[in-house]
């Protein structure tokens, strides 16, 4: 009963506190993908200063105030400076790619020479990168704005040990809950304040989830874009081991780390990822992908293209949440609908 009470109380807390809506010159940030902002922008409906402007003003809003989110642990201070910058560049007729004044955040584990990078650890708060994680670098080129660096389960990893804790809660609980850290604290999920965001990369999710930027950077080791993208409703991906180069990344375990782009649609997704891909002389894992990566992921992104796709259902994992069966079902139903092959024992 205190549970359902707790949850009601955190919807009527967020459903009451200062509304700030998801809109830039008319469209809605929420929905809209990279190929709507960029169709505004080139039209002149849209500038990178408005863009940022309404994503401050949600972050304002949502992160340490209202529901206080607390996803965002270190703001670009000059992201605004940066959409002017951008702004004269597009009038002037040089665009720099498909992120030209986009807003992305970053998991506070990647390398950046403007913002200080902790891994959400308080041993690190301070700590100055010389130069851009390699990643960032390509985003930054092709013209994204880096709008600030968002929280992750300490040192990406997701949960465990309370060995060293001193908060009582988190001794009682037995172990550190995903998405927290001691330089961040503990991130909430958007759709459920009393849920966590999954981890480890838990800030980039409950971020894109609450809107405070287009699409994010996650680390992916064992489940950590994953998750985050399921708990917090976004799409997220792994790919495919030195697809992205590693460099600047603090690192977990470098048999499995990689980047990967998180985002409200698969298509911003499929951007993203075309913008990162190269190979990298500092990381040599991406010398695997020499050859084979591509630079537009987008046009994969076919109608009927699940058609004769072969997916099997694991029941097993199903029975134990009536709402949770509700929306598996009618997810299986959909892929139906769209053509695939589902193979449900």
């Amino acid at each position: 009963m205190k549970s359902v009470l707790y949850s009601v109380l955190a919807s009527f807390v967020l459903a009451s506190a200062l509304y700030v809506p998801a809109r830039a010159a008319g469209l809605n940030i929420e929905t809209a993908t990279i190929a709507d902002l960029n169709a505004a922008l080139a039209s002149g409906t849209l500038t990178s200063e408005t863009l940022v402007s309404a994503y401050l003003k949600r972050i304002e809003a949502y992160d340490k105030k209202g529901p206080a989110i607390n996803a965002i642990i270190t703001l670009n201070k000059k992201a605004l400076d940066e959409a002017r910058q951008l702004d004269v560049e597009r009038k002037n007729g040089h665009v720099r790619g498909p992120l030209h004044g986009i807003p992305v955040v970053l998991k506070d584990n990647y390398d950046t020479v403007d913002m200080p990078t902790t891994a959400g650890s308080q041993l690190l708060e301070g700590h100055m990168a010389k130069q851009d994680a390699f990643l960032v670098k390509k985003l930054r080129e092709a013209g994204a704005i880096v709008l600030g660096k968002v929280n992750l389960s300490e040192f990406a990893g997701s949960g465990g040990s309370v060995s060293g804790a001193t908060d009582p809660a988190i001794i009682k609980a037995g172990s550190v809950p995903n998405g927290a850290s001691s330089a961040g604290g503990q991130t909430k999920n958007p759709h459920e304040l009393l849920h966590g965001p999954a981890g480890s990369s838990g800030g980039t999710g409950a971020a894109i989830a609450a809107a405070f930027a287009q699409f994010g950077l996650g680390t992916d080791t064992g489940g950590s874009v994953r998750g985050p993208s399921s708990a917090n409703g976004i799409v997220g991906l792994k790919p495919t081991h030195g697809l992205l180069s590693r460099a600047g990344i603090v690192p977990l375990a470098l048999s499995f780390d990689t980047g990967g782009p998180m985002a409200r649609s698969v298509y911003d997704v499929a951007v993203a990822l075309g913008v990162m891909t190269g190979v990298d002389p500092a990381d040599d894992a991406t010398k695997k992908s020499e050859g084979k990566f591509e630079r537009d992921y987008t046009k994969y992104l076919k109608t009927g293209a699940l058609k004769g796709a072969r997916v099997g259902i694991a029941r097993d994992f199903m029975g134990k949440d009536a709402g949770t069966d509700v929306i598996v079902e009618a997810a299986i139903a959909t892929l139906k609908k769209l053509g695939a092959a589902v193979v449900d024992p």
